[in-house]
């Protein structure tokens, strides 16, 4: 997947490029100083604004061939372990019918206790995504679990999400690990200009392959990025993080990207006990 990002080869060489009219990439240019009624001190410095193209963004930052979705359940915290136990039986239903590939299932330690998350793979674009749905109504073994669990939540929120070509494909870490879903709300019209800066910065964040999986939203709450990190312990989350801040360019990456953001949020993650990645 990585090697057929449109943006990875714009940066490959580490620096901003030169955008001709003949790149199908975007065009970049300085913000201008609005007044006082503009955006604040660091958007004046930083923000770039992007020139209209023709093209969605999943096309531009993403294959639309493999569809993902996240699950995110909030549950009493009396039937945690219950809701375990249901849900579990739930993804041996829906592997049984090949109606979606479980790649991980989560339990937050830190942050929205009590919350638990799924994400689940469909291959064959929104059409594989309709027949697993289908095939999962239909099941009375599926719909009875469902009912079932209902009686366990508090709320629950789906979203469709891409991920994003640059990053390193999804792959199961083996042994005991944490994780961390950092989760951004960025302004509208600013998921390109999220993707040019990143598709370098994440060059400075993969060793010791802490870079997990990067998605961005499609169905849902839009303008969603979830950027999720795989480390030992927190200790290890620790000194990643020191270590991503000694290198040159990290600063300026994070000084791009930080004005495009509205809202942002970080949940360190367990991996429940039917998790494929540990």
């Amino acid at each position: 997947m990585a090697s057929s990002c449109r943006l990875c080869k714009v940066f490959s060489n580490g620096r901003l490029p030169r955008f001709t009219s003949g790149t199908r990439a975007l065009s970049v240019s300085a913000a201008r100083f609005e007044g006082p009624t503009g955006e604040g001190f660091l958007s004046k410095l930083f923000v770039r604004k992007i020139e209209p193209t023709k093209e969605s963004h999943s096309t531009m930052l993403s294959d639309k061939e493999v569809i993902y979705e996240m699950k995110t359940d909030q549950v009493k915290p009396a039937y945690l372990d219950k809701y375990i136990d249901n849900y579990e039986k739930t993804v041996n239903i829906t592997h049984d019918l090949k109606a979606g590939e479980l790649m991980a299932s989560w339990v937050v330690a830190i942050g929205d206790e009590d919350q638990v998350l799924h994400i689940w793979k469909y291959t064959g674009g929104y059409g594989g995504v309709d027949t697993a749905r289908r095939a999962l109504l239909n099941n009375s073994d599926n719909k009875k679990l469902v009912q079932e669990r209902l009686t366990y939540l508090r709320k629950r929120h789906s979203q469709f999400i891409l991920p994003f070509s640059y990053w390193p494909p999804l792959r199961n870490r083996d042994g005991s690990n944490i994780y961390e879903i950092r989760s951004y709300t960025l302004k509208p019209g600013t998921m390109i200009e999220w993707g040019n800066n990143w598709a370098r910065a994440i060059n400075y964040r993969q060793h010791n392959e802490e870079a997990y999986a990067g998605f961005f939203s499609q169905i849902g709450r839009l303008y969603n990025v979830h950027h999720i990190w795989c480390y030992k312990d927190l200790q290890a989350r620790k000194e990643t993080r020191e270590a991503a801040w000694r290198k040159p360019g990290w600063d300026e990456c994070v000084a791009y990207t930080v004005p495009l953001i509205r809202e942002m949020d970080s949940r360190i993650l367990h991996p429940t006990r039917f998790s494929p990645t540990k």
